[in-house]
C-alpha cells in the first residue's frame, strides 16, 4: 500500500520522531514487513501534550453544533474511504476482509452518534430540597486525555475514545498499539481532512510505550485516561494515574461463559457461539471464553459447534472466502497453542483443531474442546484465539456460580427460551454486559465496560460523554 501514513500526527502536522528512529510493522498472514513506522519518544509525547493543552481552550469554546458538524463529516469521510481502510485493517491485523469492513462500518458509527451526542452534554437545575436555593449543574470538558487503544480493533477503539472526548470539547493524545498503528495514523488523515483543528487531536505510535506514558500523565494539563488493554497493564496505569489524581476510564480484560440451557433454541445458540467465538479470529475481551452447555443437549450442541468450525476456511483474512485469519503475531498463537496443550494434558478432548499448521504466518485453526473439568486452567485465562472449551453442568444455581467465578466480568452470553428465567439470570451474573440471545453486544449507543477486574466506566451511549466531563455545581438564588 502506497499511501500509508507513517509520521507521527502532532499540532496537525506530520513528523518523524524526535531522535529519527522507526519501528517496523509486519503482516501477520505472513510476517513480511508492511511499513516503517515513527517511533515517538518522551520529547514527542511532551510536544503533543503541549499542542493539545494550547488548542484545548478554543475546541472547549467551540459551539457544541460545530464541534458536532465535524464529527458528522469525519463518519462520511471515513465511510468513504471504507474499502482502503478495511484492508488496511486486515493487512496490520489479520481478521477476515469482512469483519474488517464491519469493524469500520462500527468505528465511523461512534463518529456519527457523537455527533449527535455532543449537542446534548445537558446539565441540570432543580430547587434544593430545602428551597432556600437552586442547584445549578454544568457539564464541563474535563481537558486533556490521553487515550491507549489496543491492536484488536484499531480503528473502531480509537474512534470509541475520540468521538465521545471531541463531543465533550476535549483534545487529544492518542496512542495506539505498536503492532497496528497504521490505521489510527489513517484516521487522524481523515479527522483532519473533516476540520479537526490543529493540536486537537494527536497520534504518537511509539514502541517506548512505559517511558512515554509516564512522562504524559505526569504533565498537569492531561485529566483523563482512557485505556484498553489488559488487567495487568491497566493496575499499573492506574497507580501512575493515582499520582495526580487522574480520572480514568479502564477497558480491560475479559473471560466470558457462554451458556446453553436445554430449552435454548440451538440453531440460534450455535449461530451466536459462532460470532461470540471467533469475532476477530476469538482476539476481541468480549470473545466467549468458555463455554458451558446444559447436560441434556451437551452432546447435541458439541456435535453442532465442530461441524461448523470444520467447515471454516482459515487463510490470508484478504481473501473473502476465509473465515479464520491469522492471530497477531507468534507471541499470541504460542499462548494459545500453550492453554489447549495444558488442557489436553488435563484430560480435555480435542475434537477439531488443536495444531499450529505449517507454513507462514501466526495461524491456529478453530479449535473445540470437550470433557474439559470446571476446574481446568483454561477457563481461568483469557483465551485470545479460536478455542472453545465446552462444559456440561446439571443445573441454574451451579452455572451462576461457575459463570462468576474468578476476576473478570465484562460480559456473559445466555441462550434459553425462558425469558423469565433469562431475565433472572442476567440479574444474577457478574457481568457489566449481558448478551441474551445474542452473541454481539457491542453497539455505539449501549454503555460498553465491565465490573471486578474488568475495568471502571463506560464507553459509548451517554455515559461514554460523560466521562470526559466534570460536573460543576453552583448553588445559586434569586
Amino acid at each position: 500500500m502506497s499511501d500509508l501514513r507513517t509520521h507521527l500526527f502532532i499540532d496537525g502536522t506530520w513528523r518523524d520522531a524526535a531522535d529519527g528512529t522507526r519501528f517496523a510493522v509486519h503482516e501477520p498472514a505472513t510476517g513480511a514487513e508492511l511499513a516503517m513506522v515513527a517511533d515517538a519518544t518522551v520529547e514527542d509525547g511532551l510536544a503533543a501534550v503541549a499542542a493539545a493543552h494550547a488548542a484545548q481552550p478554543a475546541w472547549a469554546a467551540t459551539p457544541p453544533r460545530q464541534r458536532s458538524e465535524v464529527l458528522r463529516r469525519a463518519f462520511e469521510h471515513m465511510l468513504a474511504d471504507a474499502d482502503r481502510l478495511a484492508e488496511l485493517i486486515v493487512r496490520e491485523n489479520g481478521k477476515p476482509i469482512a469483519e474488517a469492513r464491519g469493524e469500520v462500518a462500527y468505528a465511523a458509527e461512534f463518529l456519527r452518534w457523537y455527533a449527535e451526542e455532543a449537542v446534548r452534554c445537558d446539565g441540570r437545575l432543580v430547587t434544593a430540597p430545602g428551597g432556600a436555593h437552586k442547584i445549578l449543574v454544568l457539564q464541563q470538558p474535563i481537558g486533556v486525555a490521553l487515550l491507549i487503544t489496543p491492536w484488536n480493533f484499531p480503528a473502531a477503539m480509537a474512534t470509541r475514545k475520540i468521538g465521545p472526548a471531541l463531543a465533550a470539547g476535549c483534545a487529544v493524545v492518542l496512542k495506539p498499539a505498536a503492532a497496528t498503528p497504521l490505521s489510527a495514523l489513517a484516521l487522524a488523515a481523515l479527522l483532519a481532512d473533516a476540520g479537526v483543528p490543529p493540536g486537537v487531536v494527536n497520534v504518537l505510535p511509539t514502541t517506548r510505550t512505559p517511558e512515554l506514558v509516564g512522562a504524559v500523565l505526569r504533565q498537569a494539563p492531561v485529566r483523563k485516561l482512557s485505556f484498553t488493554g489488559s488487567t495487568e497493564v491497566g493496575r499499573r496505569l492506574l497507580a501512575q494515574a493515582a499520582e495526580r489524581v487522574v480520572k480514568c476510564s479502564m477497558e480491560l480484560g475479559g473471560n466470558a461463559p457462554f451458556i446453553v440451557f436445554a430449552d435454548a433454541d440451538l440453531d440460534a445458540a450455535l449461530e451466536g457461539a459462532l460470532i461470540a467465538k471467533l469475532r476477530h479470529n476469538g482476539e476481541a475481551c468480549t470473545a466467549a471464553n468458555r463455554f458451558y452447555v446444559e447436560r441434556p443437549v451437551a452432546e447435541a450442541f458439541a456435535a453442532r459447534l465442530e461441524a461448523a468450525f470444520r467447515d471454516l476456511r482459515m487463510g490470508n483474512g484478504l481473501d473473502p472466502a476465509v473465515r479464520i485469519g491469522p492471530l497477531v503475531d507468534a507471541a499470541t498463537r504460542d499462548k494459545v497453542t500453550r492453554l489447549v496443550d495444558a488442557a489436553v494434558a488435563a484430560g480435555a478432548r480435542v475434537r477439531v483443531g488443536g495444531a499450529v499448521p505449517a507454513g507462514p504466518g501466526f495461524f491456529y485453526p478453530a479449535t473445540l474442546l470437550d470433557q474439559v473439568a470446571p476446574d481446568s486452567p483454561i477457563l481461568a485465562e483469557e483465551i485470545f484465539g479460536p478455542v472453545a472449551p465446552l462444559v456440561a453442568f446439571d443445573d441454574q444455581a451451579e452455572v451462576i456460580r461457575l459463570a462468576n467465578a474468578g476476576e473478570h466480568g465484562l460480559v456473559s452470553y445466555l441462550y434459553t427460551a425462558d425469558l423469565g428465567r433469562g431475565l433472572r439470570i442476567a440479574e444474577a451474573l457478574e457481568a457489566g454486559m449481558v448478551g441474551l440471545n445474542r452473541g454481539l453486544v457491542s453497539d455505539p449507543a449501549a454503555p460498553f465496560g465491565g465490573v471486578k477486574q474488568s475495568g471502571l466506566g463506560r464507553e459509548g451511549g451517554h455515559e461514554g460523554l460523560l466521562e470526559y466531563t466534570e460536573a460543576k455545581y453552583v448553588a445559586v438564588a434569586w
